[in-house]
């Protein structure tokens, strides 16, 4: 009785990857070509329906079976043109070996199409279907599994709040309602995702740094610091304050007039407050003072007039504040009756104050800085030593007898003969 262990391959994997041609018969045969395609690659499940059908055939061997083993392969350019060539080789092998049985090795749903095929033609007394113990991607989330285990920032980022999430989540249900619960905990969740997505950490981190820094070098700037966050704090009282007293606080955009008009002078103080301890530091420095410090100061105070006037203009149209009157005033034979000045002339005179402002600062910035010291020091700074000619410095300029200095002249003698001593007593050099 012979039986025919045949492992079938549909797309011609094993060919693709050998360059064989199938049927590739025989116990010696197929086991070469295990080791042909395993080194093509080693992840190919197909090494293992070979490692397969060579254990078929070992077992019915040794129960005293007469075994034909054979590897049979499609075709590549179409399922048609593979079944057809499967059945030919199938044809050929029967016609040689006239087996009574066959047992068919696939290791996909792909080669059970060939099944068919086979009983067509033989009886199929089993089939034996390979399944990789190990797949890949099961294997390589493991790892995964694994690394991230390991790590702790990775654990103290993901596991610490799932598990707190769920820690808290029954309790809340239990005392205030799921509905809540659930909203408390989103909300932290959203708070704790734009902590990290913002870098607030590092944010404050660096901060915190900084202070250190400043607090032990003794900066002034420390100092006018602190004194600038007590006025932020004064103008967003003030602030709160005159929204307070508006008695149609209804909507929003009258409310935020109301609060920038009343908290934007302590704003600017404290804006101008830290602004002035940043510029005493660099005035305290050794280094040249740059623009920018020197004109802050003066974009603060722009800033906040343009701030103080737009929100005063709204707040004069809508009569929630006074036109500005001028009393009268006498200058010996000059006398001012009393007068007005209305929303839009008001608006005028912080603008055009703010620009006059930022104006001088920019004046001030370019006046007093040490920008233009720096741009001239790298302006007059020497460039690469590395010319045409070879280097020069300070040492290749040299005097002769009538006074003119030119670059390099004796040195270029001097190498020349150099030159000339070097070839004559040096080795001789391969060229």
């Amino acid at each position: 009785m012979t039986t025919l262990v045949v492992c079938l391959d549909r797309t011609d994997d094993v060919g693709r990857k050998t360059g064989l041609r199938s049927p590739v018969v025989g116990w010696e045969a197929v086991r070469a070509l295990v080791t042909d395609v395993g080194l093509a690659d080693p992840e190919d499940s197909g090494v293992n329906s070979l490692l397969e059908t060579l254990r078929v055939a070992q077992d019915l061997r040794d129960d005293g079976e007469a075994v034909v083993v054979a590897v049979v392969s499609g075709d590549r350019e179409s399922m048609v043109s593979a079944d057809r060539s499967v059945a030919r080789q199938l044809d050929d092998l029967i016609a040689a070996h006239d087996p009574e049985s066959a047992v068919v090795v696939i290791d996909s749903a792909e080669d059970e199409r060939l099944v068919p095929i086979v009983e067509s033609r033989v009886r199929v007394d089993s089939v034996d279907r390979v399944v990789v113990r190990q797949a890949r991607d099961i294997e390589s989330t493991y790892y995964l599994l694994k690394q991230f285990l390991a790590d702790e920032e990775l654990r103290q980022t993901v596991l610490v709040p799932i598990g707190l999430t769920l820690l808290v989540f029954p309790m809340l249900a239990w005392f205030v309602g799921p509905a809540e619960g659930a909203a408390a905990i989103t909300t932290v969740i959203g708070l704790f995702l734009l902590y990290k997505g913002f870098n607030v950490d590092e944010v404050v981190t660096g901060l915190a740094r900084r202070i250190r820094e400043s607090l032990y070098s003794g900066q002034v700037s420390v100092v006018t610091y602190a004194v600038a966050a007590g006025l932020t704090l004064v103008g967003i009282f003030v602030g709160v304050l005159g929204v307070s007293s508006l008695e149609d606080a209804s909507g929003v955009a009258l409310p935020a007039v109301q609060f920038a008009f009343d908290s934007v002078p302590w704003l600017a103080a404290a804006a101008l407050t830290a602004s002035a301890g940043r510029l005493l530091d660099e005035a305290i420095g050794e280094e040249p003072i740059r623009g920018s410090y020197l004109n802050l100061p003066f974009i603060v105070v722009a800033v906040g007039l343009v701030v103080r006037g737009f929100s005063a203009y709204f707040l004069e149209q809508q009569a929630l504040i006074d036109p500005v009157q001028v009393s009268a005033i006498e200058l010996g034979v000059l006398s001012i009756d009393t007068f007005g000045i209305t929303a839009g002339e008001r608006l005028a005179g912080y603008v055009v104050s703010a620009i006059v402002v930022s104006l001088v600062g920019a004046k001030v910035a370019a006046t007093f800085s040490g920008d233009a010291d720096r741009t001239v020091l790298e302006d007059v700074a020497p460039e690469s030593g590395l010319t045409d000619g070879g280097p020069q410095g300070l040492d290749g300029w040299r005097s002769d007898s009538d006074g003119d200095s030119s670059p390099g002249a004796d040195s270029e003698s001097e190498g020349s003969d150099s030159t000339r001593d070097e070839a004559g007593s040096g080795p001789d050099y391969p060229r």
